[in-house]
């Protein structure tokens, strides 16, 4: 037989993961760094654009056209 008993009827809650408090400035950061994504994904071309030239946009082409943007 085995050496190792097991105590029956201890049981404890788990710890909250983490509150809304905790998380918020995460969620912020992310959801900023998504939408900066996408808009060199989606929207660096054109009269918007922040870097002159195509290398974004021909370094993002097929990522462009795997979400569905128009670019041509």
């Amino acid at each position: 037989m085995s050496d190792v008993v097991a105590e029956r009827g201890i049981t404890t809650a788990p710890a909250p993961i983490a509150s809304p408090g905790e998380i918020l400035p995460y969620a912020i950061f992310a959801g900023f760094a998504l939408f900066v994504l996408m808009y060199f994904v989606g929207g660096e071309q054109g009269v918007a654009s922040l870097v002159s030239g195509a290398g974004v946009h021909e370094f993002l082409h097929d990522g462009r056209h795997l979400l569905g943007f128009p670019c041509h």
